[in-house]
């Protein structure tokens, strides 16, 4: 009874956003933000890539937005969810003696960048298209460099965040947009522009 209390809590929540997001009113209409000029991937990818070259020996493809059903959110939700109950959080000094490794935390433990690529690889699995899944940097208020999963849709990008249980749009984030990965191939970084704020740059890390 609990479980399918939660599952009708979940499809209820997917309908009231999706008329939310119909009206226009949600943040604004700041559904999708600007990407601008290609950017440098950061060295946790790229070392990433060493190691799992098979994953990123890609071609490009066609750039594809998911269609955001109820079905699909409420599979996005529990992906998420799953992930961030069942991933202890770990620097990478304490995991792996190093400042930085992106990997998959297939151990149980892992910080931001681990949490981004279970997501990426289980949404993957379950059918959902590379070319919405984006792998993107961004920096805390604070100034700390922290990332999350996009999920393009056709109703807006959401954030997938190891930070927050909830699925929100990007534009509900307190985070500044940095850079992430370009649709049409995972190698291609691009920088990302933050219409909330004149502040914004891209930057390497």
């Amino acid at each position: 009874m609990y479980r399918k209390y939660k599952k009708l809590l979940a499809v209820g929540y997917a309908v009231a956003l999706f008329g939310t997001l119909a009206t226009g009113s949600a943040a604004g209409g700041s559904l999708y933000i600007a990407a601008g000029d290609v950017a440098r991937p950061p060295i946790g990818w790229v070392d990433f890539c060493a190691r799992y070259a098979p994953e990123c020996s890609t071609t490009p493809s066609t750039a594809r937005d998911v269609v955001l059903s109820t079905k699909a959110w409420t599979d996005l939700v529990r992906i998420n969810k799953w992930v961030n109950g069942n991933i202890k959080p770990m620097t990478d000094m304490e995991h792996w003696g190093v400042l930085e490794r992106w990997d998959y935390p297939d151990d149980g433990r892992g910080d931001c960048e681990d949490y981004v690529l279970l997501k990426r690889r289980m949404l993957m699995e379950s059918g959902w298209p590379r070319e919405a899944l984006l792998i993107t940097v961004v920096r805390e208020q604070n100034g700390n460099g922290h990332a999350v999963l996009t999920v393009k849709t056709d109703k807006g990008e959401f954030i997938l965040d190891n930070q927050n249980e909830h699925i929100v749009l990007w534009s509900e984030t307190s985070y500044r947009f940095v850079k992430r990965q370009a649709q049409t191939d995972p190698n291609l970084w691009v920088s990302l522009g933050d219409p909330r704020s004149t502040a914004a740059t891209a930057s390497s890390r």
